[in-house]
């Protein structure tokens, strides 16, 4: 059986490239008997750039319902937040004096932003440390991340062997990434990726009314609706091609071969899909977001689970180093 580790940072409500890039192929992963799926919310992680208690707290919950609104079984596997397991920061710790910095300086968490160094808190610094830690609790065989997470697995292996030498056997398994090469890029309002730092992105859980504002703000060309329109080059059939079924896909591209088809028409039939797929998460969603209780309930034995395998870890770790009593 193999042990699946996954997080999320808790910096924003989910938005459709997070649910199309990451969290559906996690949980269909998750829904193979042969593995056993570790879920969390990183809410640590995301105090290196979101500094207000009560905004992560609402993102904690919405990034709970997101996962459950989507089927996430959090009774066969396991759900947690990241801070509610203090073992996280206490490996961290340890593994920071196992870290040399140039690996570090190296990391493309800290390059992207060490141009301006004072915007760079040491959070930030030793992020891919603490993402080493969040692995290495819980013993994972396999991380699916992007390509641009690879970096950090390599350095998660890197440190753990470190450790391992030091202790002599292999107190630390050395996780390996799952890169899915099929998911492509999802694309934003704008074409560039989606992603909250560009303020391009699609929330699927807004009030219908938002929801369609925000489907109607999607960047398009000047074509006239008589004119034939190029679907592969517009953002909005992108989208769809993503959500709709086949038939319905190529409907909509002949349509756009065709002529007499509008970008208003597309961005309809867009909000229209969003709202007849999407409409059994979005009652989820809701539900959980209206019942604090419940959910609070579910990450609470979650995190009992989590606590569990993660002190057998730190336990063998303190012996190694001499803590143990």
């Amino acid at each position: 059986m193999a042990r699946i580790l996954t997080g999320i940072q808790s910096s924003g409500r989910p938005h459709l490239g997070n649910i199309l890039g990451a969290i559906k192929p996690a949980i269909e992963l998750s829904k193979n008997p042969q593995n056993e799926s570790f879920f969390f919310i990183a809410d640590l992680h995301s105090l290196t750039t979101l500094k207000s208690g009560t905004e992560r707290g609402e993102y904690v919950r919405a990034i709970a319902a997101t996962w459950l609104a989507f089927g996430f079984d959090y009774k066969k596997n396991v759900f947690w937040r990241q801070s509610r397991v203090q073992e996280h920061t206490e490996l961290a710790w340890y593994l920071n004096c196992f870290t040399p910095f140039p690996m570090l300086a190296n990391a493309t968490s800290f390059k992207d932003k060490s141009e301006k160094l004072s915007d760079v808190n040491a959070g930030l610094f030793t992020y891919p440390v603490l993402q080493a830690a969040d692995i290495l609790l819980y013993n994972a065989n396999i991380i699916p991340v992007g390509k641009d997470q690879k970096q950090h697995l390599e350095m998660s292996k890197d440190i753990a062997n470190r450790f391992n030498i030091l202790a002599g056997e292999e107190i630390l398994v050395l996780p390996e990434p799952q890169i899915d090469e099929r998911i492509m890029t999802i694309p934003g309002l704008d074409g560039q990726k989606m992603s909250k730092s560009y303020h391009n992105y699609i929330d699927i859980f807004l009030p219908e009314n938002e929801l369609k504002k925000i489907t109607k703000k999607i960047l398009s060309d000047s074509k006239p609706l008589e004119e034939p329109k190029d679907p592969d080059a517009d953002i909005t059939f992108q989208l769809y091609s993503l959500v709709a079924s086949e038939a319905d896909v190529e409907t909509m591209r002949r349509n756009y071969i065709n002529g007499g088809y509008g970008y208003g028409h597309a961005k309809q039939a867009l909000f229209e899909c969003f709202m007849e797929v999407f409409a059994e998460p979005r009652r989820i969603f809701n539900y959980y977001m209206e019942n604090n209780e419940e959910l609070e309930g579910i990450l609470v034995a979650g995190e009992a689970k989590a606590r569990d395998i993660a002190q057998e870890t730190i336990g063998k770790v303190r012996k190694v180093l001499g803590f143990s009593s």
